[in-house]
C-alpha cells in the first residue's frame, strides 16, 4: 500500500512539471530598460547639433521641448552658415530652407550664432529664414548672462 501512495505522488509532480509557468520573470525586462536608460541618457546630449559657438550669454528661459526634431541654423564667426550640421552656401540657403519648411509641420527655427558675429549678419539671416517660411525664430543662447532688472543687484548677475 506505501508503494502505492508513492507512485501516485510521483505522476502528481510529473504533471506539474509538465504544465507551463504561469509567473513572468521581470528581472531581465527591468535589467534591459535600465541599459536603455543610461544609452539614452550618454546620447541625448550628443543630439544637439555640434556647432562649436561662443553662444552669448543671456538671463533667458529655456524654451519648453517641441515634439519635432528642432531645426536649427547656425552662423559661425569664419562666415559659413551650417543647416543643422552642413554647410550651405549663402545663395542656397532660402531655396533648401524652403524645401526643409514645406516637409516639417512647425514653422519654428533655431538661430545659433556666435557673440563675435556683427549683428547686421545675423539680421540678414533672419531675413532669409523669413523669407523661407520660417515666422518662428527662436534665437538661442547660454544661460548665466547679466540680468537687467532691479532685482540683479550691484553685480548685475542674480
Amino acid at each position: 500500500m506505501g508503494a502505492g501512495v508513492v507512485k501516485r505522488g510521483r505522476k502528481g509532480r510529473g504533471r506539474a512539471r509538465s504544465q507551463p509557468m504561469a509567473e513572468i520573470n521581470v528581472t531581465p525586462f527591468v535589467d534591459v530598460m535600465l541599459v536603455l536608460l543610461i544609452i539614452f541618457m550618454v546620447a541625448a546630449p550628443l543630439l544637439t547639433v555640434g556647432v562649436p559657438l561662443e553662444l552669448p550669454k543671456t538671463a533667458a528661459q529655456a524654451v519648453p521641448a517641441e515634439p519635432e526634431e528642432p531645426l536649427a541654423v547656425s552662423i559661425t564667426p569664419e562666415g559659413p552658415i551650417l543647416v543643422m550640421t552642413s554647410e550651405v552656401p549663402e545663395d542656397e540657403l532660402v531655396s533648401r530652407l524652403r524645401a526643409v519648411a514645406e516637409e516639417r509641420q512647425s514653422d519654428k527655427i533655431y538661430l545659433r550664432a556666435d557673440g563675435a558675429i556683427p549683428y547686421a549678419r545675423v539680421m540678414q539671416v533672419m531675413g532669409a529664414l523669413n523669407a523661407a517660411g520660417f515666422n518662428n525664430i527662436v534665437l538661442v543662447t547660454d544661460a548665466g548672462g547679466p540680468r537687467m532688472d532691479a532685482g540683479a543687484g550691484a553685480g548685475g548677475n542674480g
